[in-house]
């Protein structure tokens, strides 16, 4: 397992843009499946988007809710995963987590503490 830190999230209108980060530990970083979720009061957490390797090639994948708006990015050098939102609305108003899966699983293994975005209308 690795441990997930992440930061950047906050107060910010309806319209506006965020870039959340999320710094990994250990030496693997780049073998791991990274993703985003989230979850808002009363609703169950949500699979938001994910980064992973394939070949040499990035593979990204979104919810439908979030597609065009955010964009996931991944800098293996640093070990840390961003996701940056823009034309944020207040449905987007959650907690939300990293998490990581490693090569082998089937569900992610490692999930950070969280960081609250709000966002007002």
């Amino acid at each position: 397992q690795v441990q997930l830190v992440e930061s950047g999230g906050g107060l910010v209108q309806a319209g506006g843009s965020l870039r959340l980060s999320c710094a990994a530990s250990g030496r693997t970083f780049s073998a791991y499946t990274m993703g985003w979720f989230r979850q808002a009061p009363g609703k169950e957490r949500e699979f938001v988007a994910s980064i992973s390797w394939s070949w040499s090639s990035v593979s990204t994948y979104y919810a439908d809710s979030v597609k065009g708006r955010f964009t996931i990015s991944r800098d293996d050098a640093k070990n840390t995963v961003y996701l940056r939102m823009n034309i944020l609305q207040p449905q987007d108003t959650a907690v939300y987590y990293c998490a990581a899966k490693g090569p082998t699983m089937t569900s992610y293994e490692s999930w950070g503490q969280g960081t609250q975005v709000t966002v007002s209308s």
